[in-house]
């Protein structure tokens, strides 16, 4: 049993009797953690409006004999004010939120995954683009080292044409040549973006307006992303809605 410090994002949270909460935080040094704010409900409480989702906090969590541990101290590291209180910055947060706490395992160290996911609610809150969901999906596909094989043809080896367009096979790993068949049309726009996002063009992927092509990737990110979680992500339901 001892205290501890960890940088941490709130991935989740849900209420426990009358006054408590149940969280889910993303810590940069001890992974995925789930602990108990005692009165975190409770008008006046110390810490429990720094406790929502998508909070960028340093902690202090007791670490008991009990799966959950116990927060004793919150503080802010960024607040993401603008996020907060406009609907698409949510939506998309939250989107973040759902497949990280999915794919993140209990007390397993991943310090790369806790620095993609603060980068990205960074995005979301200076600037929010269009394609800040799928572009992150795609990044943790690739951290999970199951992204879609997008250069050659997963059926015969070639390089992936790009004249014409390729076709996406996601159940076969990635995208088939017109000579293997077999999947649906992906545009060569699309996976030109797909391919940048993957190989050190986030930056002006990102930059890309909304359109077409910006809506194609994130199908196909999403695609690949629930085919991973074998599960629908529901906060994109929200998002589409918005």
């Amino acid at each position: 049993m001892s205290l501890y410090r960890d940088e941490a994002v709130v991935l989740r949270t849900w209420k426990l009797g009358e006054a408590d909460r149940i969280v889910v935080l993303l810590c940069r040094g001890a992974g995925k953690v789930r602990a108990v704010a005692k009165g975190a409900r409770k008008t006046g409480s110390r810490f429990g409006a720094r406790l929502e989702p998508g909070a960028h906090v340093q902690v202090q969590l007791y670490k008991g004999r009990g799966e959950l541990d116990t927060v004793t101290q919150v503080e802010h590291v960024e607040s993401f004010k603008v996020t907060r209180t406009d609907l698409s910055r949510m939506s998309h947060t939250a989107s973040l939120l759902e497949a990280v706490d999915q794919v993140a395992q209990d007390r397993e160290p991943q310090p790369r995954l806790f620095s993609m996911l603060v980068g990205a609610l960074r995005v979301i809150e200076e600037s929010d683009p269009p394609l800040i969901t799928g572009a992150f999906y795609l990044k943790l596909l690739a951290l999970e080292g199951v992204a879609p094989e997008l250069d050659v043809c997963v059926g015969c080896g070639e390089p992936a044409d790009t004249g014409e367009g390729v076709l996406l096979a996601l159940e076969a790993g990635g995208v088939h040549c017109r000579s293997c068949g077999g999947g649906r049309r992906l545009s060569a726009e699309a996976l030109a973006v797909s391919r940048a996002v993957l190989g050190g063009g986030l930056t002006a992927a990102l930059e890309l307006p909304q359109g077409p092509v910006t809506a194609e990737v994130h199908s196909l990110a999403t695609t690949a992303m629930e085919a991973h979680l074998e599960r629908r992500i529901r906060s994109l339901r929200v998002l589409d809605e918005t």
